[in-house]
């Protein structure tokens, strides 16, 4: 591994975990914002809640060894582990025959401590490449 590579490699991972995050907070919001959705067009049934997993990225250094160069989205899931919640409301036009209505299996608050977690992570890659540029910034200046 050369020099450079070396020097950018922080820049990479940093950029690859504001990626992630950034799929993160998009997948929360979307959870957030279909909270309240008793009916999916497709499914007929309520908004199931969407999980984002993150996997490491992995480089062969050779001879067996491998180094983790970041972090990726390893897949987005549906949550079939949380029930969907039940209130009694007969009037409401989604009710089942008993007059409970099936509501999303989104806790709100949950949601915003993940989103509140997920901005912080996002920020400190943010910051991490703010410092990068900086140091760069000065190597160059004292270069000159």
């Amino acid at each position: 591994m050369d020099a450079l590579e070396r020097l950018f490699g922080g820049m990479r991972i940093a950029a690859s975990g504001l990626r992630a995050e950034r799929t993160r907070v998009n997948t929360i919001a979307r959870n957030i914002a279909n909270a309240q959705t008793t009916r999916m067009p497709d499914t007929g049934e309520p908004y199931r809640r969407e999980i984002v997993h993150f996997a490491p990225i992995l480089r062969k250094l050779g001879h067996g060894q491998v180094e983790v160069a970041g972090v990726r989205v390893s897949k987005i899931e549906k949550d079939f582990v949380t029930p969907f919640d039940k209130v009694f409301d007969p009037k409401h036009a989604d009710s089942d025959a008993e007059g409970y209505v099936s509501y999303p299996n989104v806790n709100t608050v949950g949601e915003m401590a993940d989103l509140i977690t997920a901005m912080r992570a996002y920020e400190a890659n943010l910051k991490v490449q703010e410092n990068f540029e900086r140091m760069a910034d000065r190597a160059l200046r004292i270069s000159r």
